[in-house]
């Protein structure tokens, strides 16, 4: 399939400059003034809008199993509905359960994915340690394209990894150039907190950010910083909500750490007084974890992502319906935690950054989709428009206005995060792999159209980390 998209002005993370893009085969193959269409192709009038690479969601959740019950987006209707609001590609993630193979559970998720419309890749949780975990790391790397491993410092009793499997699979990532990735809350605190505000009588959604304040993800992003800066290896935080895990980031990055941190777009722009809504549905619709925080930290937030301390945005989109949700109705820590905005994170992200001014185009299309493409080595494949790309592209028109609801969105969930948030900025097209797959207001999917993406090891840059340990001076030791 050919489609020449004419008109616009094309926008990179580095630059903005008039010009069509062509795209054939799946491919950009030209960028430049005053294109030809060659007979057959397709063309989108992109008169007065912008041309930028597709949204990348470096962080979602599809048809996961989770605290007894199974997200109800699947990858079918997740993807689809991130194509809708413009993004192109996901970097989901294969989550084993304790003394599970993780090959097993890759290839289990490897399998749930093969119904994706749009292009998809996953990271891997460590949930415990043991010598076929080591060995299957490296399969993973070498054979299945899987750059970055996941750990969850938090869900005590489950998924936990504790300092002795940070300790061993961060090595075990140097050793083979992949990137670490961590879920920083501290567990044990969170367990003991939940159990003091419960036995407190404070049962509903309000008791959820009050088991889980600042200081209890400050304090595990500052030490899983530490654990990467001993072992020498490169760190992603996800989801970081508060100021304390933003300035343990930034303090690490001032010390030349290569330290990366995400945030999410609910966190940038809902607050915690979701959770004193009267109404429970409603409450605990917006129970995930970390939890929303009060104005003062979403006012850091956007400061690091200004200057540039966090990286990325992304949605952690983990979509359980008010049936599954109401699992707590007595008991918030029943609460199954997960929002959604995989739709709707370009369009916030662009009205409440671009349009306040607090982002440029450019640092838009850094935060969305760039940076990602480069942290997780898929650069310039994804992430850019330039000529040899995949083409994954998002035509926005900057005057375009739409009111979020639940009941005209494409997600799969019940509710939304953003209702009634009216926002200037969106998607009129998406091209995924070389085709439109949705255009003015309608989508047009092919189910199992999406297609794996490897990312490549970090081998350069971790040989140098090597060298650098090797020729390190041997300690002195007094006898």
């Amino acid at each position: 399939m050919t489609v020449l998209i004419k008109g616009g002005t094309v926008v990179n993370a580095d630059r903005s400059v008039r010009a069509d893009v062509l795209c054939h085969e799946g491919l950009i193959t030209a960028v430049g003034d005053e294109l030809d269409a060659p007979k057959g192709a397709t063309v989108v009038d992109a008169g007065g809008q912008y041309v930028m690479p597709g949204g990348i969601d470096p962080h979602t959740h599809m048809q996961l199993p989770f605290m007894g019950t199974v997200t109800s987006e699947d990858f079918y209707s997740g993807t689809a509905a991130g194509l809708a609001g413009g993004t192109t590609m996901i970097i989901d993630f294969a989550i084993p359960n304790p003394q599970q193979n993780i090959l097993d559970a890759y290839n289990q998720w490897r399998d749930w994915a093969e119904k994706s419309v749009a292009d998809y890749s996953f990271h891997v949780a460590i949930t415990w340690w043991d010598d076929s975990v080591h060995e299957d790391m490296g399969t993973l790397v070498r054979n299945h394209g899987v750059n970055s491993f996941k750990h969850f410092m938090a869900y005590k009793g489950a998924i936990m990894a504790d300092d002795e499997i940070l300790v061993n699979s961060f090595t075990r990532a140097r050793e083979l150039g992949a990137i670490t990735t961590v879920h920083a809350e501290n567990g044990e605190l969170v367990f003991t907190l939940q159990k003091e505000i419960y036995e407190k009588g404070i049962t509903g959604p309000e008791g959820h950010p009050l088991s889980r304040p600042p200081e209890v993800e400050g304090e595990a992003a500052n030490r899983a910083i530490r654990i990467a800066e001993v072992l020498r290896v490169p760190l992603y935080v996800v989801h970081n909500s508060c100021r304390q895990s933003l300035e343990a980031i930034t303090r690490a990055r001032n010390e030349g750490q290569r330290v990366f941190g995400e945030v999410l777009a609910g966190h940038l722009l809902i607050d915690d007084s979701v959770y004193r809504h009267e109404d429970f549905d409603v409450a605990a619709a917006h129970v995930m974890s970390p939890p929303f925080r009060s104005k003062e930290h979403q006012a850091a937030l956007w400061h690091g992502l200004q200057s540039g301390n966090l990286q990325t945005t992304a949605t952690d989109h983990c979509c359980f319906c008010a049936d599954q949700k109401a699992m707590g109705k007595d008991d918030f820590r029943s609460i199954p935690n997960g929002t959604a905005g995989i739709e709707n994170r370009m369009e916030v992200l662009w009205d409440q950054g671009v349009n306040t001014g607090r982002l440029t185009m450019n640092e838009f299309v850094k935060v969305t989709s760039t940076n990602a493409a480069q942290i997780f080595n898929i650069y310039p494949r994804k992430g850019s428009i330039s000529v040899g790309a995949d083409a994954d592209i998002v035509v926005w028109d900057p005057q375009a206005s739409k009111t979020i609801s639940a009941k005209t969105h494409q997600q799969k969930i019940d509710y939304n995060i953003f209702e009634g948030m009216t926002v200037t900025g969106c998607a009129s097209h998406t091209i995924s792999r070389g085709k439109v797959v949705f255009a003015d207001g309608e989508l047009n999917v092919e189910r199992g159209a999406g297609r794996y993406v490897d990312r490549p090891a970090f081998a350069p840059y971790y040989d140098a980390l090597q060298k650098q340990a090797q020729q390190a001076e041997p300690v002195a030791v007094r006898r």
